[in-house]
């Protein structure tokens, strides 16, 4: 089976001190970059050597990198989220394509599946993040030559409204609502909801 579905997973080199600012600020550093080390793997590993999609790893810097369980990996280049999606999308083979960040480590196979379904029947498909961002976007192949993030306000509350304004009469999904992990409350809130699943 020729599998023309590309996951993007958009993430930052865990280096020490460096990413995950917000969060180190609350945490400190070295509770961040475990965070970020651990969430990182973990996708890796959960969403890697799926069958169902070619899974791509974005990285910032753009230094080179073990694959890491990717099927491949770029970098991300300069620029806002929206120019460096934009570039993303012309290097990616033609087909469905779905981007996720690194910053949402609950999502599960099942989600990346179901926003491949979305695809089948709706132009776009977003994972809405409780602080008005989204933890996923995707697109059809045909969509994909209209991308949608002309003047949105990147990390506000404003990021997901803004993208479905100019996603106007376009049909699109919305998947279940996740957290992204960007500062101390979510940390804990997430350190709490693991706790519970691993009590459970």
């Amino acid at each position: 089976m020729v599998v023309d579905r590309t996951l993007v997973l958009m993430a930052r080199q865990p280096i020490l001190g460096q990413g995950k600012r917000r969060l180190a600020a609350d945490i400190g550093d070295l509770a961040a970059h475990r965070f970020q080390r651990v969430a990182l793997g973990r996708l890796l590993q959960r969403l890697g050597a799926d069958p169902r999609w070619r899974l791509c790893l974005a990285i910032t810097p753009d230094e080179p990198v073990q694959r890491l369980g990717a099927d491949f990996v770029v970098g991300q280049g300069e620029g806002d989220l929206g120019q460096r999606m934009t570039r993303l999308s012309e290097r990616m083979a033609p087909g469905p394509l779905v981007f996720i960040g690194s910053d949402t480590p609950e999502v599960a196979s099942a989600d990346i599946q179901a926003a491949f379904e979305a695809l089948d029947t709706n132009d776009a498909v977003l994972g809405p993040a409780l602080d008005g961002g989204y933890w996923l976007i995707g697109f059809t192949q045909s969509q994909r030559q209209h991308l949608p993030f002309m003047g949105v306000r990147w990390s506000t509350p404003h990021t997901r409204a803004d993208t479905v304004i100019n996603l106007a009469g376009k049909r699109i999904m919305m998947l279940r609502e996740l957290e992204d992990v960007d500062d101390g409350a979510s940390y804990w809130r997430w350190r709490q909801r693991m706790t519970g699943r691993q009590g459970a």
